[in-house]
């Protein structure tokens, strides 16, 4: 069964999600929360939740950040939206949301690109017994496969952008359409060589030194953003999680094409997916 949420983050912005509930009497596997890539919607991993349902999963949560379309900022909504609030935030709203649905049953998790940054930004790592931040990097533009392309798109033609649409137009190709602020947040970050671990007032390093839980970095050798050099840039502030580290390319796939997105696509099933669950749901 699977139905949509309505939830608030404790500053009180309203968050939309999609749970999954095992109808099993006894289902014996964790409950699974999903954070989405940056501009990525719930809905992207529909397809990746009911195959977590049909393995055992007590429930699976995808939720919506905070001024993306399933979650958009309310007509009245006084204060700005800034990125860090989606890890810091909606994140933990997410989670104590998932844990309602059976408080104290075992939880872990999957980030997506930026949704494995949230662990490290939420502050309640300790919730999950185990994580599985995908794709995830950090996103100083030197350290992408595509440097000037990633540079020149982000701040020569976003940033501009947001500023005279108020947030990011879809002819931009980076997804959904995402509240100028934010995208800014975001292209600012880029741009540094630490990326937000560079900014003095977040305290991130700290935050992510704290995450003791057991994390699968899983990596993907043809993503033009997730290169070695980013993801260790991420990765690395984890530095008293016990980090396991997988490369997966085309070979592991039946020749197809991974990239950044790719993995949660149906066509994985067979392939990839059972490289994180197996992980994931049995240590």
């Amino acid at each position: 069964m699977e139905r949509g949420v309505k939830f608030k983050a404790d500053d009180g912005f309203p968050l939309t999600g999609t749970l999954f509930e095992n109808q099993q009497e006894t289902p014996a596997k964790p409950l699974v929360l999903i954070s989405s890539a940056a501009a990525v919607p719930r809905g992207f991993y529909s397809h990746f939740a009911r195959f977590l349902i049909k393995l055992g999963c007590r429930g699976v949560f995808t939720y919506d950040y905070r001024g993306l379309p399933g979650s958009p900022e309310p007509a009245k909504w006084a204060s700005r939206i800034n990125m860090i609030d989606w890890g810091q935030l909606d994140f933990p709203a997410a989670m104590k949301t998932l844990d309602a649905v059976d408080p104290g049953h075992p939880m872990v998790g999957i980030g997506h690109s930026y949704g494995g940054q949230a662990l490290g930004i939420s502050g309640c790592s300790s919730r999950f017994a185990r994580y599985a931040a995908v794709a995830t990097l950090s996103g100083y533009w030197r350290n992408t496969g595509e440097p000037w392309s990633v540079l020149f798109k982000m701040n020569g033609i976003g940033v501009p952008a947001t500023w005279l649409f108020g947030k990011t137009p879809a002819w931009l190709g980076t997804g959904e359409p995402m509240p100028g602020p934010v995208f800014r947040d975001w292209a600012r970050w880029c741009r540094s060589p630490r990326y937000f671990f560079d900014d003095a007032a977040l305290k991130l390093p700290e935050r992510f030194s704290a995450v003791e839980t057991p994390i699968l970095s899983l990596g993907f050798a043809d993503d033009v953003w997730g290169t070695p050099k980013a993801n260790a840039g991420l990765m690395d502030y984890y530095d008293r999680a016990p980090v396991e580290q997988l490369w997966l390319g085309p070979e592991d796939a039946d020749g197809a094409q991974i990239g950044h997105l790719g993995f949660f696509r149906r066509r994985f099933a067979d392939t990839l997916w059972p490289r994180l669950t197996d992980w994931l749901l049995d240590g």
